[in-house]
C-alpha cells in the first residue's frame, strides 16, 4: 500500500538551489537597472559609431590624430601612447575599487579608505588626461561640427569623426565624473564611521557598481 504526500503551500519554495537570487537587496537591484540603462546608452552610441564608420570609405588615421603626449618635446610622434596611458589608469582604478569592495565585505575600514582614495585619484587623473586631450584637439581645430584631419587615404573627411569622438568620450567622461563624486561621498561616510555603525559596507558595493571607473 503506497501513500502519497503533498506539500503544503507553506513548504513550497521559489528557489531550491544555492544562494537565492530573490533575496537581493532592493538598492542593489535598482543599481543593476541603472547599469543596464547605462550599458544600453553606451551600446547605442557605439553601434551608431560602428555603423557610420564601416559604411564610410575614408576615416582619419588614429595614429595621426592621437600622436601627442603631455609635456613632450615639440614634434614628438607617439601614436596612441597617451590613449594607452588613459586606459591603464581606468584599469588600475577599477582594480582598486574592487579591492575597496572586498575590504568592505571583511569590515576592513582601513582597506576601504586606502583603496577608495586610490580609486578617486585614478578617476581624477583620467579626467585630467581627458581634459588635456580635449583641449589639445580643440586647439588643433577639432570640435563638434569641425574636423581638421584628413582621411587616411588622403581624401577630405566629414565631421562624423569629431562628432562621434566628442559625444562618446564626453558621455564617458561624465560617467567617470559621477563615479568620482559618488566615491568621494562614500569615502566621507567611511571616515565618519557611518558604515561601522550600520554594521556593513553594502553602500560601498553599490557605489562600486557605478564607481568601477
Amino acid at each position: 500500500m503506497s501513500t502519497t504526500t503533498t506539500a503544503s503551500p507553506t513548504e513550497a519554495k521559489l528557489w531550491g538551489g544555492g544562494k537565492s537570487p530573490f533575496s537581493v537587496e532592493y538598492g542593489k537591484v535598482m543599481m543593476w537597472y541603472f547599469l543596464m540603462s547605462d550599458a544600453f546608452t553606451f551600446g547605442a552610441f557605439l553601434i551608431s559609431y560602428g555603423t557610420v564608420r564601416f559604411s564610410t570609405n575614408g576615416w582619419p588615421d588614429p595614429n595621426v590624430v592621437f600622436k601627442s603626449f603631455p609635456f613632450a618635446p615639440e614634434g614628438i610622434n607617439a601614436p596612441l601612447v597617451f590613449v594607452s596611458v588613459m586606459t591603464f589608469i581606468l584599469i588600475v582604478s577599477s582594480v582598486t575599487m574592487v579591492l575597496a569592495v572586498h575590504a568592505g565585505h571583511n569590515m576592513d575600514k582601513k582597506g576601504v579608505v586606502r583603496n577608495m582614495i586610490w580609486t578617486i585619484i585614478g578617476g581624477i587623473a583620467f579626467l585630467s588626461c581627458q581634459a588635456w586631450e580635449w583641449n589639445h584637439l580643440f586647439h588643433e581645430g577639432a570640435w563638434w561640427g569641425r574636423n581638421p584631419f584628413i582621411n587616411a587615404d588622403g581624401t577630405a573627411s566629414s565631421t562624423n569623426f569629431t562628432n562621434f569622438f566628442f559625444t562618446i568620450t564626453g558621455f564617458h567622461g561624465f560617467h567617470v565624473f559621477s563615479g568620482v563624486v559618488i566615491n568621494i561621498i562614500m569615502l566621507i561616510m567611511t571616515l565618519t564611521n557611518q558604515f561601522e555603525k550600520r554594521g556593513h559596507y553594502n553602500m560601498i558595493e553599490k557605489a562600486g557598481l557605478t564607481g568601477t571607473l
